[in-house]
């Protein structure tokens, strides 16, 4: 079991499980969303029991996915792509350690100029 929340502890949630080895999204949306890049581990739906739903604001940023965020604090919890079974949870929201590493970076086309990406994991340009 893994467990996190958002910085001032309105959501809380749990997910069952491993966790599948996170990306790092480089897009322009997560960066304006996050500040940075977005790192987020994949897990089933059924596997994530939320604590505070009703905290939890959704910003619509395509026809297929949502972002979920602490409507109190404004940390970047979920994106969630609605058709699919299966959510991203952010990784700097986990409460303890998770047990995976950063496995790869994606859209990296259009990552910020302002810094490199240099571990060595593999970079998808989309």
């Amino acid at each position: 079991m893994h467990k996190g929340s958002c910085l001032c502890g309105a959501v809380s949630f749990e997910v069952a499980g491993d966790l599948p080895g996170p990306d790092a999204c480089h897009c322009s949306q997560c960066r304006k969303q996050s500040g940075h890049y977005f790192a987020s581990t994949d897990a089933p739906r059924s596997a994530l029991t939320v604590r505070g739903a009703e905290h939890v604001k959704w910003f619509q940023s395509s026809e297929k996915v949502r972002r979920g965020f602490c409507s109190n604090c404004g940390s970047s919890l979920f994106w969630d792509p609605i058709f699919k079974d299966r959510i991203g949870i952010a990784m700097g929201a986990f409460d303890s350690p998770t047990g995976t590493k950063l496995a790869i970076h994606i859209f990296v086309a259009d990552k910020g100029d302002y810094y490199d990406i240099a571990d060595g994991l593999p970079q998808n340009q989309h």
